[in-house]
């Protein structure tokens, strides 16, 4: 057996008979040494699928290095970048997700002082015995003590168990920093989305009401022929049938726009209060006609609930190595040192000086079925840890492709629709001058008003579902987060929130 250096020959000889023994369980010698003095296996990154290239890429969504810093400000809209920076101060699951990295950097630290003698206690005592007379003890009856002293308790880390506890705290802390910055970057896409959602409810409104003030005025028209009798009852029902339609368009989308509102308030802070109707009217903000993602495999780095589930990943591969060394035996040191006496005058006298060294010696030789059952609980965890990883991989690449065809398709989709409204609305100057002079029966107003009204509509949603789509594709690549975390020194930034320096240390 090779020499264990750096401790004495009688410890040695100790865990070379434990490690002989233990030689067919879970952790060889040889791995253990590798390993760092540490049962268990040590963590390597799990592969990820990912695919070589997106799908759908053009001059309009191209694979060069991604530009995802502050992509907001693509949009050209100052009142979207001031919703932006106040929802990164203001929003409480950011800051709740802020507290909780200091609670995962406060249980680290716990974890590391393990590394040191667990128990340390100063202590003053006086205790007061009577002891029976009919015991062979060779001790007073009576028995009256002054002590005072310090006692502490060390378990060694023969094994690596407080290592690899420490590393799966720092995997953990690392975990919620990346958590952190994904609800950062949900948080940006959110803020975005509802009030580009607004401004599509706002253009789908102002739509119907000029719809609404054109039909009004095909009634009137459809009115006065009536009453001249140059017309039929039935034009007038007709007018008023679609008029009546068109104004029962308004209340969805009041409903639609004031939720909206109320979504981006929650996502800044506040209580519901009429937000959009106190900022500046502004038509829906336009996509750039282009923009630069970069490779599939940067999802990797980008995502931060890709890098959050693989921290979650290392993290359980230490709990393997914590469980496996239940399997060895564990050696602690107990000492006191202090001052004991019968009287209180000589209690720090040399004579009262008291010190005392106890090894400690627990093996669960008898709990083996249990601890083997546990490795393999934390195995199978962790297993299960390596796929809810590559799922999210995966996830994260469909979101990707899912947002690039939508932002293509949504594109063409607008041409063509601009084209059909702008017929629709010269069909409506046509038809209704031909109405007014008797030319055609009202039937053709009221179709092409109809159409009107629902073309106008698909048209305000389908300018929005590109901006919407541009920002589903900088959500699913992960873009925002790290803009805010390049702002700050590695100490914080002094006026940002403390919830928010704590992503950066």
């Amino acid at each position: 057996m090779r020499p264990i250096r750096g401790i004495g020959t009688s410890l040695a000889l100790f865990f070379g008979i434990t490690l002989a023994l233990l030689g067919g369980g879970c952790t060889s010698l040889p791995q253990w040494w590798h390993n760092g003095f540490k049962v268990g296996p040590n963590y390597q990154r799990p592969p990820a699928p990912v695919a070589a290239q997106w799908i759908d890429t053009d001059e309009r969504v191209t694979a060069k290095p991604e530009e995802v810093g502050k992509w907001w400000e693509r949009l050209g809209d100052p009142i979207l970048n001031a919703l932006i920076e106040n929802a990164v101060r203001q929003n409480l699951d950011l800051r709740t997700a802020g507290a909780r990295i200091l609670e995962s950097r406060a249980k680290r630290n716990i974890a590391a002082g393990n590394l040191f003698p667990q128990s340390q206690q100063a202590l003053a005592a006086n205790p007061l015995a009577q002891i029976s007379k009919n015991l062979p003890l060779p001790l007073p009856h009576t028995l009256h003590l002054w002590a005072t002293g310090f006692n502490a308790s060390w378990e060694l880390d023969f094994w690596g168990r407080f290592r690899r506890a420490v590393e799966a705290a720092d995997a953990d802390l690392s975990a919620s920093v990346d958590n952190y910055n994904d609800v950062l970057v949900l948080l940006l896409s959110e803020v975005a989305t509802n009030y580009v959602q607004a401004r599509i409810f706002q253009q789908r409104l102002a739509f119907a009401r000029r719809n609404v003030e054109i039909q009004q005025g095909s009634l009137e028209i459809a009115e006065l022929r009536f009453k001249k009798g140059v017309a039929s009852e039935l034009d007038v029902q007709q007018a008023r049938s679609v008029l009546a339609q068109t104004k029962a368009t308004i209340p969805p989308l009041r409903t639609g726009l004031r939720q909206a509102n109320n979504r981006l308030c929650i996502l800044l802070g506040v209580p519901p209060y009429e937000l959009i109707d106190q900022l500046e009217p502004k038509p829906i903000p336009t996509a750039p006609p282009s923009i630069a993602i970069g490779i599939p495999a940067e999802l990797l780095r980008r995502r931060p609930d890709i890098r959050r589930a693989e921290r979650e990943v290392a993290a359980q591969s230490a709990q393997i190595g914590i469980a496996t060394s239940d399997l060895y035996p564990r050696l602690a040191l107990f000492g006191f040192i202090g001052y004991a006496s019968e009287d209180l005058k000589n209690l720090f006298s040399a004579n009262s000086f008291t010190g005392l060294l106890l090894p400690t010696f627990q093996w669960q030789i008898l709990n083996y079925g249990r601890i083997l059952n546990n490795i393999r609980a934390q195995d199978a965890h962790f297993q299960a840890k390596v796929l809810e990883y590559q799922q999210a991989v995966l996830r994260a690449d469909q979101e990707v492709e899912d947002g690039i065809v939508a932002f293509l398709q949504a594109q063409e989709q607008l041409q063509t629709l601009e084209e059909s409204v702008q017929a629709a609305e010269r069909s409506i100057e046509l038809v209704v001058a031909q109405y007014r002079r008797g030319a055609t029966d009202f039937n053709r107003v009221y179709n092409a008003q109809a159409l009107l009204v629902t073309q106008q509509d698909q048209l305000a949603i389908a300018r929005g579902n590109i901006t919407l789509s541009m920002i589903a594709i900088y959500k699913a690549i992960g873009g925002g987060w790290d803009w805010f975390s390049h702002q700050c020194p590695p100490d914080g930034c002094p006026d940002r929130p403390s919830h928010y320096q704590g992503a950066n240390k």
